[in-house]
């Protein structure tokens, strides 16, 4: 493999793109490797695992909308990202560069290809985003977070699950509890900024119309964004609930593997760490994402049994309500979905990529890998 040690991963700044980088990262510094990041000024919120000196910004911009003059101005970042990635390119050397998705993954990507280095390309969700579909034929694989339902946009790609991070594997460690139909139940409900503002509206209309009985049962952490919070804290207050409400809770997955039941969206992170760590959910498509649809993202999970997805649409007070007072009351099927989500999780996800990626490194034909 040559003396140069350096592998240079690139990502947009947000921690759905970043969180499977972080836990590859960590698998190729356990083998040796120096891994270096390039992203955008976002990503100062998730990219604690990484050295300082490894960060690296690069110039990008999101191609949308219609205003000439943001096109051209959204053009000229892309080109000054780009000959900064041809810049970091030839002072690192990488023996190879990944993409994870997100429009700052395209200067240095192009770069990487217009240099002939290895490249390869991860996507997180079901469905490709158009940064990766842009990149496509520019890699040498597209390794993809979801088989059923997947839709990845060409044949040149391979399904070998989304990395997680070391606080997930360490919470899939804990096995879910046997609780009785008497004990208290832990309910976790979060979702991102837009999750967040739908679950602090329909979630309070819906434990309102539970039973008092049920209602009694209730340990709540839920997720709420800072206009929402106040609002929310006082509506279960005054429905007597035992609720920890936040903006943000660090590690979520700490909190999902104390949880018995789940909800929340269905980005790919998500449904990656809820099938790892196996705890049964209902999970709600944000509807209005731009590249994809989140169902297709637990399609296998629900296939198997091991969350209920139910449109945003579709879930009035009132059937989150049914579905709640069912999971409170019934812990026998709670126990059978979650075992049944993590027979759909893949925790050597990250093991398996960086074997992939040294084999690229090694100059063997990516159709042979398996």
């Amino acid at each position: 493999m040559g003396e140069n040690r350096n592998i240079l991963l690139c990502a947009g700044g947000t921690g759905g793109h970043l969180f499977p980088a972080q836990a590859l990262a960590r698998e190729l510094r356990a083998r040796g490797w120096l891994v270096h990041l390039a992203t955008d000024v976002r990503a100062q919120r998730f990219v604690g695992d990484f050295e300082p000196a490894h960060i690296h910004i690069i110039k990008s911009a999101t191609l949308g909308g219609k205003n000439p003059m943001n096109i051209v101005k959204s053009a000229l970042s892309l080109v000054a990202g780009y000959w900064q990635s041809k810049a970091l390119l030839k002072k690192l050397r990488p023996a190879c560069v990944i993409g994870f998705g997100g429009y700052p993954t395209v200067p240095p990507v192009m770069a990487a290809s217009a240099v002939r280095l290895p490249v390869l390309l991860h996507e997180q969700n079901a469905v490709m985003g158009r940064a990766n579909r842009f990149l496509s034929k520019k890699a040498r694989l597209v390794v993809m977070g979801f088989g059923v339902g997947s839709k990845s946009g060409d044949n040149n790609s391979l399904v070998l699950g989304n990395p997680v991070r070391l606080e997930v594997q360490e919470a899939a460690r804990r096995s879910y509890r046997r609780r009785k139909v008497t004990d208290k139940f832990n309910l976790l409900v979060f979702g991102g900024s837009q999750g967040a503002q739908y679950f602090s509206k329909v979630l309070p209309e819906a434990i309102g119309l539970l039973d008092r009985q049920s209602r009694s049962k209730l340990n709540l952490v839920q997720q709420a964004r800072a206009e929402d919070e106040l609002e929310l804290r006082e509506n279960l207050e005054a429905l007597k609930i035992k609720a920890k409400v936040a903006q943000f809770f660090s590690p979520m997955a700490k909190y999902i593997g104390e949880a018995d039941f789940v909800i929340s969206r269905a980005g790919a992170s998500t449904v990656s760490e809820l099938a790892v760590i196996g705890r049964p959910s209902i999970l709600v498509p944000y509807p209005f994402a731009l590249d994809h649809d989140q169902a297709m993202n637990a399609a296998e999970m629900e296939k198997t049994g091991g969350c209920k997805v139910i449109f945003q649409a579709e879930l009035s007070a009132q059937r989150l309500a049914d579905e709640l007072h069912i999971a409170i009351n019934q812990p026998d099927k709670l126990i059978e979905m979650a075992d049944k989500a993590k027979l759909t999780g893949k925790p050597e996800a990250a093991a398996k990529f960086c074997d992939l990626v040294e084999y690229v490194i090694s100059g063997k034909p990516v159709e042979e890998f398996a």
